[in-house]
């Protein structure tokens, strides 16, 4: 249905064909957050010139919030909308005029549609190693398909992975394989949810309707197919993992845990198949969707010589509010009632600099949580739940550390640096997993912090310098960005941050080299580098929709494998 109650929404080219409508794109149209969305056909039909029943069928593509003017904060929203041909003239004449009350444009995309299924036949089923949201997607749709593909997961299943990331936020023991970052979903299960993506299309759209169906929409909750935001929370996230696992399986796929790939098995630069913890599984399609923190993957594929580059990426540190203060800077005045409407304030801020400094994955109401891959390193992230109810907001603050700045010409030179800091904070955090921090004053003025500053962080902080964990590169950003972030908040900024670190795993410091066409490793053929530890995304959307332009490519070229 469309949004607000309106008419069903079908794919625009089916409807022209039956009605010869047209449809158009309208954008901008500014309405007060308090106005209900059941009056959005209203508003759109008055932005286009016609009436309500002029319009047929339509959907939100976007919903944004604008919080520049205080004193009126505002939803900004993008329509499609399938004009019947007798208000066309109409509408050209509405959005012909100067002080039109939104952008309208003709819009032709074409929908989402799979590749006809390539001949070359496939001798065995095609693997898919990591079952993060690039792999996930990949096979769901290999295996809708007719491909049935085999997931290698060397972590735990879902469940069992979120009782070991809460037995180790209450002080237990670390799990090298299950834990914030190893398991199934990914790190992404654990990294609050949010589906925002800075691509649009049929590919976007078709991994949004995927997450959706699997439990990923909620009543009450703003739809995840158009809001600017959208979260999930890392509470709901499990479910969704859980429910793609079981639409692979359905459709005749087959997921494998606690199966660690260790070896690819080449002859010449032929794939033969993978040696697992398990033992050797003969294959000739190996997508590879290991994420971002799978270091002795990228050291077994140095050593197999894949062609590999190293990759700028962002490390910081994670700064933490108490929400109120969020609250009070981002909704103005009147923010209780805000609140009431719109649950709890995000942000998102850059300092410009040599080299930028720039708020990543903003958690409001949330946690900050230790993002740990192995066993005496540290580094932080973030999370919030569904209700995003914590009295704390978090986000990383992070510059992009250039190539140069490796200390190292090597391959694996930025995972050095990564692990160089880590394991310092780990030290620093007396080996008991607790978060380094510093008031953001006393790190400006380079003092540690008096006692221990209030913290969302579970396994407990300890104050200390954190230049000791920074490259001199992000210190020299944060004393040149810190102050102008706090003049955007007008002196807020400062006053009550604490700041926690290090954070290191924002994104891959390799990419996994990949002909744009093929989408295989020029190198290997049958290898198809996929998603955030390749290389080629940065978040939970954007690494599905590499898995399913994956997809798409093995399909292509392939044929289904029966029986």
């Amino acid at each position: 249905m469309a949004a607000g109650g309106g008419p069903p929404f079908a794919p625009h080219s089916a409807l022209r064909a039956q009605h010869s409508n047209m449809s158009i794109r309208v954008s901008n149209l500014r309405l007060p957050v308090e106005e209900p969305e059941a009056n959005l056909p209203t508003h759109l039909a008055r932005a286009l010139g016609v009436t309500p029943p002029d319009i047929g069928p339509w959907r939100v593509v976007r919903k944004a919030l604008d919080v520049r003017d205080k004193r009126h904060l505002r939803f900004v929203y993008n329509f499609e909308v399938d004009l019947p041909g007798d208000a066309q003239q109409t509408v050209a004449l509405a959005a012909a005029r100067p002080h039109a009350l939104a952008q309208i444009e003709w819009h032709d995309e074409p929908p989402f549609a799979m590749p006809q299924a390539g001949v070359s036949p496939l001798p065995e089923r095609p693997v898919v190693v990591g079952s993060g949201p690039g792999g996930l997607v990949c096979a769901y749709f290999l295996a809708k398909h007719g491909y049935r593909p085999i997931v290698l997961e060397r972590g735990t299943r879902v469940n069992d992975r979120i009782r070991d990331v809460q037995r180790f936020d209450t002080g237990g023991a670390f799990h090298p394989e299950s834990n914030y970052l190893f398991g199934e979903g990914g790190a992404g299960t654990f990294s609050d949810g949010k589906l925002t993506c800075r691509s649009t299309g049929p590919d976007v759209m078709r991994v949004l309707e995927l997450f959706a169906e699997c439990k990923g929409q909620q009543a009450g909750k703003p739809s995840i197919l158009y809001y600017h935001r959208p979260h999930l929370g890392s509470n709901r996230l499990p479910a969704v993992v859980k429910a793609i696992r079981q639409k692979i399986e359905h459709y005749g796929g087959e997921v494998r845990f606690l199966t660690r790939v260790e070896d690819l098995i080449l002859e010449g630069s032929q794939l033969k198949g993978v040696m697992t913890s398990s033992g050797f599984l003969p294959t000739s399609v190996v997508v590879l969707a290991t994420g971002h923190s799978a270091r002795d993957t990228f050291a077994m594929l140095a050593d197999r010589r894949v062609p590999m580059t190293p990759k700028p990426f962002q490390f910081g540190v994670r700064v933490e509010h108490p929400q109120a203060v969020v609250n009070e800077v981002q909704f103005g005045p009147g923010h209780e009632a805000y609140e009431e409407i719109l649950g709890n304030a995000d942000y998102s801020l850059i300092a410009r600099g040599s080299h930028d400094l720039f708020t990543f994955c903003m958690c409001a109401g949330g946690h900050v949580i230790p993002s740990v891959s192995a066993e005496g390193y540290f580094c932080t992230n973030g999370m919030s739940l569904s209700k995003r109810d914590s009295p704390f907001a978090n986000s990383g603050l992070v510059v992009t550390i250039p190539v140069e700045a490796f200390e190292g010409t090597d391959i694996l030179a930025g995972v050095r640096l990564q692990e160089r800091y880590e394991r310092k904070a780990f030290e620093l955090g007396r080996s008991e997993y607790r978060a380094p921090v510093q008031r953001a004053r006393d790190f400006l003025g380079g003092r540690v912090s008096t006692g221990v500053p209030a913290s969302s962080y579970p396994r407990g902080v300890v104050s200390c310098d954190l230049r000791e964990v920074l490259p001199a590169v992000v210190v020299e950003a944060l004393r040149r960005g810190l102050p102008q972030m706090d003049r955007r908040w007008h002196g807020r900024f400062l006053s009550d941050a604490v700041l926690a670190g290090p954070e290191t795993r924002g994104s891959s410091p390799i990419r996994i080299d990949r002909d744009s066409e093929s989408r295989e490793s020029p190198g290997v053929p049958g290898l198809y580098p996929v998603g955030e530890g390749a290389g080629y995304a940065g978040g939970i959307v954007s690494a599905a929709v590499d898995g399913l332009r994956t997809a798409k490519a093995v399909v292509a070229k392939y044929a289904p494998i029966r029986g």
